[in-house]
């Protein structure tokens, strides 16, 4: 049963040898504690059989290093894009999972999907917003290639794992709460128009003003780029309306911070002639003026909770809910109001 002297041995050869998880055979390689004897001596009598050399006390052969996870987040790494990372990485080192990040605007433009499985010293990946046609993430997952992608911007097949925010949810529940305020001609700040983040937001937009009996006006809406700069000059074409919105709804905090300028510029005092809400809760909604009224979304958690299922999918694990959704909340700030008289 010895391996030929060219042959890598992997941390899943030794799982497969032994039936014990992927997770274990890294601790007892890397002499953490938590591991039964029983365990760590069939962990060590397999790595003697497959080894083309027995380790010395206390130490395991180079070639048998765990694999590193990809991680692709072809974004600034700033607010939004940051803490997500920041999470992945962290909750990674928690597993002894070393990391290879590809991130920067640039990375949009290199293909990594395709070869990506047949990357050495990769086994697996964590995909951030991918920009890459749905076509790629399928053809990752027939190769048996574990990927999670976190925050889809297009629905995912059933069979491929994704973390997202409840991003209808979180909509619904801010224009609810300008609903409650006494605003009915809402103006929305939206996504970009293939995010799917930003179809369900318009959605949840739709359902709330729905059940006010509010019918959605298209006149109201202004979808772009989630930037500040698209943000200022949406809010600026629906504030020179004819009859303007008494309400913004910006896609994010981003676009938010652009609405409030356009106010500003307008002499449109916040909130009481205008309210303007975003949606993240990233430093920026308490660092306006006024703060912003916004939706919080669980950006640390959604990737703590991406590693959990690739460290499952590594470990050939059944996983019955490949899709998660996590909550959102409500965030009020000063930046909402009652919807001024007539």
């Amino acid at each position: 049963m010895s391996s030929p002297r060219s042959q890598r041995v992997t941390v899943r050869d030794l799982a497969a040898e032994t039936g014990v998880s992927i997770a274990t055979v890294s601790r007892v390689l890397n002499n953490q504690a938590h591991v039964a004897p029983h365990t760590r001596d069939l962990v060590e009598r397999a790595v003697e059989r497959l080894s083309t050399r027995a380790p010395g006390p206390g130490t395991f052969p180079a070639h048998m290093a765990q694999g590193s996870v990809y991680l692709r987040c072809p974004y600034l790494l700033t607010d939004y894009f940051g803490l997500i990372v920041s999470s992945i990485a962290e909750t990674l080192e928690l597993h002894g999972r070393p990391v290879v990040l590809n991130a920067g605007e640039a990375a949009q433009q290199a293909a990594i999907l395709p070869a990506l499985a047949s990357r050495p010293g990769i086994d697996g990946a964590i995909i951030v917003l991918p920009p890459e046609p749905s076509e790629q993430l399928l053809d990752l997952r027939a190769r048996g290639f574990p990927f999670v992608v976190v925050d889809p911007r297009a629905p995912m097949p059933r069979d491929i794992a994704a973390v997202s925010a409840a991003h209808l949810a979180g909509a619904r529940s801010i224009t609810r709460h300008l609903v409650g305020l006494g605003h009915r001609r809402i103006g929305v700040i939206a996504g970009p128009h293939n995010w799917l983040a930003s179809e369900a937001r318009l959605a949840g937009h739709r359902s709330a003003l729905a059940d006010a009996g509010v019918l959605p006006d298209p006149e109201l809406v202004r979808s772009g780029e989630a930037t500040t700069q698209f943000g200022y000059h949406a809010a600026g074409e629906l504030l020179d309306l004819p009859q303007r919105p008494t309400a913004l709804a910006g896609f994010n905090d981003k676009v938010a911070i652009g609405a409030l300028a356009a106010a500003a510029q307008r002499g449109l005092r916040v909130p009481e002639e205008l309210s303007i809400t975003g949606f993240d809760d990233i430093d920026l909604a308490q660092a306006s003026r006024p703060q912003l009224t916004t939706v919080r979304q669980p950006l640390q958690e959604m990737g703590r909770i991406a590693v959990g299922l690739l460290i499952r999918l590594m470990e050939r694990q059944r996983l019955d809910a490949l899709h998660v959704e996590l909550a959102t909340e409500l965030v009020v700030r000063d930046s909402s109001g009652p919807a001024p008289p007539g």
